[in-house]
């Protein structure tokens, strides 16, 4: 392992950091908040300004990145940059706790929007911005940022990109990484532009339609209103939030082919069309489970569509308290928190592609049964699968079934709510925010004790970073010098 790379990386990423902090400092300046609000986010900018330049000093001897490094440097950055993002409200004294600021700004850096705020309008707008801010940044990803804009990182750039981007695999649009990552994040920011604009053309203020299309843009969901979007009780919003939220949870690499007019190569998109189907076939069975609870049509469907896209893309915000709708829908929501959205978006998730494998798999395995001298390969989008990716992909479920279960035995230790300690896992591990029963839409983290926090903080960074990043770090061996 080259440390010295991997520690010089990370403190370059708290330079990045560093000057994003100067947009909520510019937010606290328009709104005239008080000096201690710019002096938290000062203090923070001179301690990462200090941890970049002690890191400078490192000077590797080798600049190329392997799997290993690359997968070190991922899983330290973002619980670095969680850290980091977390001092402005303990300085500020928003949220006096170390631990459950971390949480929360782990939260908002993984796109998860669980929150241990028991009422989040008390927070300052410039607070308020940075929390929602962090779901924009680290919906792409803040390493994806960094290659698609920070001068040439060194060879290998693709071994950090592999970790960070959502997903089996990392799909490159074009020959170069750095102008592939420039490619998703162009679209990415002007789909969110475009997204504040309707939102603040269908009536909300400026300050509101940033907020929450940041949240839809970055699949996070962090509100600066306590009944999140149900407080504006403006369909309009609903609907285009709804539809931002269907969006930002399909892969960035079919929006390219959407630019070069290569429209085939979309709809033959088997991933996009069991993405799609997931998302018809919940919303037309919810609708009918919950309909005896509406007297009009629209706002059912409206509720039903905009809860709908909310899980699925693990987005997280709330109009309608579907924990008070019957079991046969929560059970339809439960099962969209794990699923997810497509690879390669901002969503969390186990991904649809996953799904679409496990599905192809067992068919085979049936027709194999009855069979078994035939040959059945495997494809998707008419490409050959290979065993090894078949395997990979057998092995992380594994694996997220392993952490689900040793967080959900960890959490017991605390409330001994199974229903509030289940769905809390999967909110965070999933990266969804809301869960059901104590985590339920109308409610938030608060109760839980520090320890159950600190276990959640981790689980929504391995959620976001698919397992294998974060696991790496407890490998004593691959600690070891090249």
């Amino acid at each position: 392992m080259n440390k010295k790379l991997v520690f010089s990386f990370i403190g370059k990423l708290c330079f990045i950091e560093a000057l994003l902090l100067i947009l909520p400092m510019i937010v606290a300046v328009i709104y005239r908040e008080n000096w201690l609000n710019l002096q938290a986010f000062l203090i923070t900018i001179i301690i990462l300004i200090f941890v970049s330049f002690l890191s400078y000093q490192l000077k590797p001897k080798k600049n190329g990145y392997t799997l290993k490094e690359g997968l070190a440097i991922t899983s330290l950055s973002w619980f670095a940059l969680s850290f980091f993002g977390a001092l402005p409200f303990v300085f500020s004294g928003q949220i006096p706790s170390l631990v459950d600021a971390c949480f929360e700004m782990a939260s908002g850096f993984t796109t998860t929007g669980s929150s241990i705020l028991e009422n989040v309008e008390e927070l300052s707008q410039s607070m308020l911005f940075w929390r929602s801010f962090s779901h924009l940044i680290g919906g792409m990803g803040i390493l994806v940022f960094a290659f698609a804009f920070a001068p040439q990182q060194g060879e290998g750039s693709v071994n950090i990109m592999k970790a960070e981007v959502p997903g089996p695999q990392f799909g490159k649009l074009v020959a170069k990484n750095k102008n592939t990552a420039r490619i998703n994040y162009r679209i990415y920011l002007v789909m969110t532009l475009i997204f504040i604009i309707l939102l603040w053309l269908s009536g909300l203020n400026l300050f509101d339609a940033m907020i929450h299309a940041f949240g839809a843009a970055g699949t996070g969901g962090f509100s600066n209103k306590a009944l999140s979007v149900a407080h504006f009780n403006n369909p309009a919003v609903e609907y285009i939030l709804s539809i931002a939220m269907l969006l930002f949870g399909v892969n960035f690499n079919l929006y390219y082919f959407l630019l070069n007019k290569q429209i085939k190569t979309i709809f033959k998109n088997e991933e996009l069309r069991l993405y799609l189907g997931f998302v018809l076939v919940s919303l037309v069975l919810i609708m009918i489970n919950i309909s005896t609870n509406y007297n009009q049509v629209e706002p059912l469907f409206r509720d039903s569509l905009f809860t709908v896209t909310t899980i699925v893309s693990t987005t997280g915000y709330a109009t309608a308290d579907f924990d008070q709708w019957p079991l046969f829908s929560k059970l339809i929501i439960m099962l969209l928190m794990f699923t997810g959205s497509m690879a390669g978006s901002t969503a969390g998730g186990i991904k649809i592609s996953r799904i679409l494998v496990y599905l192809k798999t067992i068919k085979r395995e049936i027709k194999l049964a009855i069979q078994p001298r035939r040959v059945f390969p495997l494809t998707i989008d008419r490409n050959p699968i290979s065993e090894a990716f078949i395997k990979q992909t057998f092995i992380y479920l594994g694996t997220y079934v392993l952490i689900f279960i040793t967080g959900l035995l960890l959490l017991s230790l605390d409330r001994g709510d199974f229903l509030t300690d289940f769905s809390a896992v999967s909110a965070t591990l999933n990266n969804i925010g809301p869960g059901l029963a104590g985590v339920g839409p109308r409610m938030n983290f608060s109760d839980f004790n520090d320890f159950s926090k600190i276990v959640m903080t981790i689980l929504m960074i391995i959620g976001r970073l698919e397992i294998f990043p974060v696991l790496i770090l407890i490998n004593t061996s691959i600690w070891k010098k090249r």
